[in-house]
């Protein structure tokens, strides 16, 4: 049975991607259609949603169904739900996230409390809404999207690293309670990597980049491949050597050095949220 035969027979025949319309979600469709499973693809952004789905349906023919929906609703597990309707749901991979880079003392509370619920309720919701399925099936997946700030805190990144600190040791306990059951479940932290929202944090001097960063195709790919064999990855051999060198710190020296980087990360004119 070939890779892709055994991807589908594990994962299929549908595929849930959440945050699908541009950067990581959009890569994470095309490599799964190119696999050869069906898509439904959310995100709250119709006219980037439409065209991400129409260039997949073009060029691999597979079904492709749009969900546009705000995933900070508190319904929004039964919005999607809805939307799903019968479709059998092999995989689910939540991409989608609110980032705020900024002094916390700063960010309003209406912006914290949406970083929570996209990047922490959000992912609850639609694992209660499609896994219990796949527990009775007896397989299928779940990649969900954490961050390698989840692993420290760090100075602007109060609340962002925070949820993603929450995905990495929600995603450690389901695998544990789902793999019994045939459900994989892998959780990813990336670095840098070049999408539009990391695009959008950079210095205006494209000569200016302070460290090297991976293209999606790159991170996805890795984490397609591992999905069943790891419970957690950190694409990128750099990114995994610097994690290790920062896991060595004493933890106030990892927090400090994540601080300073990422004030060096900052555009002096980006405006704050």
């Amino acid at each position: 049975m070939s890779n892709d035969a055994s991807f589908r027979s594990k994962y299929g025949p549908w595929a849930v991607v959440a945050g699908a319309a541009v950067g990581l979600g959009a890569e994470y469709s095309r490599q799964i259609a190119a696999r050869g499973l069906s898509l439904v693809m959310i995100d709250r952004e119709p006219g980037a949603l439409a065209a991400t789905a129409d260039a997949i349906r073009g060029e691999h023919g597979v079904g492709v169904k749009t969900i546009e929906v705000d995933l900070a609703r508190p319904d929004v597990g039964e919005r999607v739900a809805a939307g799903v309707g019968d479709l059998e749901i092999g995989l689910l991979v939540y991409n989608a996230a609110i980032g705020t880079v900024a002094p916390f003392l700063e960010t309003p509370p209406a912006l914290e409390d949406a970083v929570i619920d996209v990047n922490c309720r959000g992912p609850l919701r639609l694992v209660h809404a499609f896994v219990p399925a796949m527990v009775a099936r007896g397989r299928g997946g779940v990649i969900l999207m954490s961050s390698m700030s989840g692993n420290f805190g760090s100075a602007q990144l109060a609340v962002y690293a925070a949820t993603k600190a929450f995905t990495l040791v929600f995603g450690d306990a389901i695998w544990a309670e789902l793999a019994p059951h045939g459900v994989d479940v892998l959780t990813v932290q990336p670095g840098s990597t070049r999408t539009p929202g990391w695009l959008s944090s950079q210095p205006s001097d494209p000569g200016a980049e302070i460290m090297p960063a991976m293209e999606p195709a790159d991170v996805v790919r890795e984490a397609l491949a591992n999905i069943g064999v790891e419970h957690r990855l950190i694409p990128g051999e750099a990114n995994r050597q610097g994690a290790e060198l920062l896991a060595q710190l004493p933890r106030r020296q990892a927090i400090e050095m994540m601080s300073q980087l990422t004030a060096k990360l900052i555009r002096n004119d980006r405006p704050r949220p």
